[in-house]
């Protein structure tokens, strides 16, 4: 923490998070990525790749989740000032959403990290996780930030836009695409005020942060659809801003756990039996 986080807050060090693999996402308990320990060098040996990790092409700074030789799951901080031999951290192109994030790989063939950089008192999904939900719950309010931001937009446009001798506002059926949208709004943040609070007195679960995270990813993108629809063609020109949104939150619905998988988080806490695997 000495090492790493000062410098951090002062964006002198740029950080990144590496949990999700090719051939595993939603599944991270399949993970490939092994760790190695070298006796002889009191180093790990990483080998593995990582993909759509959020700055990994320009992180100074990389945790990255491993398989030990024991089968358990250990967290590795990956300084790229020491362990360069070994490393690689492709950008992906090409990406229609989220365009201002650098998003890459994290390519491992040999790489060594010294002991001291083994991540201490965590072992198993209890780190990565526990890091996941400080972000699904932070994901939650942003959400409603980019709804309520799309809703503001397209409620002036329409006071301002006239058709028919008329401001667009004045149609039924666009106020009631606002009143639904206020509706969803206010209960989405209503739901993360209340969880914030439970969660600052240690009473939450991880059960009410995936609820209030695909519930309100799912209504922002919902909101983002219909303020593009209000805003007719000028709805998917980036004068306007609320295509970018609808467009960024057709991300937010997928990473940090799918709409689908905390679905079946919610369906398994309802029922007691997982719908995961056999």
């Amino acid at each position: 923490k000495e090492t790493y986080l000062p410098r951090m807050a002062q964006g002198k060090l740029i950080g990144a998070f590496g949990l999700t693999e090719p051939n595993h996402g939603s599944d991270p308990a399949g993970m490939e990525t092994r760790a190695k320990y070298d006796s002889s060098s009191k180093e790990y040996i990483l080998n593995g790749s990582k993909t759509w990790i959020t700055n990994s092409p320009i992180a100074d700074v990389l945790i990255v989740w491993a398989k030990c030789e024991d089968g358990k799951v250990r967290g590795f901080i990956v300084d790229r000032a020491q362990s360069v031999k070994g490393l690689s951290t492709p950008k992906i192109e090409g990406k229609f959403s989220l365009r201002a994030s650098t998003t890459g790989m994290i390519l491992m063939d040999d790489l060594h990290v010294p002991e001291a950089n083994l991540l201490p008192n965590v072992e198993g999904f209890r780190g990565p996780f526990g890091c996941l939900n400080n972000a699904r719950y932070g994901i939650a309010w942003g959400a409603m930030g980019a709804a309520e931001a799309c809703l503001q937009i397209a409620r002036q446009y329409t006071l301002d836009r006239k058709q028919f001798k008329r401001p667009l506002a004045a149609n039924q059926l666009i106020q009631k695409k606002f009143a639904d949208a206020q509706t969803d709004i206010a209960l989405g943040l209503q739901a993360c005020l209340q969880v914030g609070r439970l969660k600052d007195r240690k009473l939450h679960t991880p059960e009410m942060i995936s609820l209030i995270k695909r519930n309100n990813s799912g209504k922002a993108l919902d909101i983002a659809r219909n303020m593009r629809d209000v805003l007719g063609g000028n709805g998917i020109s980036d004068e306007y801003h609320v295509i970018r949104h609808s467009m960024n939150l057709e991300a937010v619905n997928t990473y940090e756990g799918t709409h689908d998988i905390h679905a079946l988080i919610l369906g398994r806490a309802i029922t007691g039996i997982p719908a995961f695997a056999n």
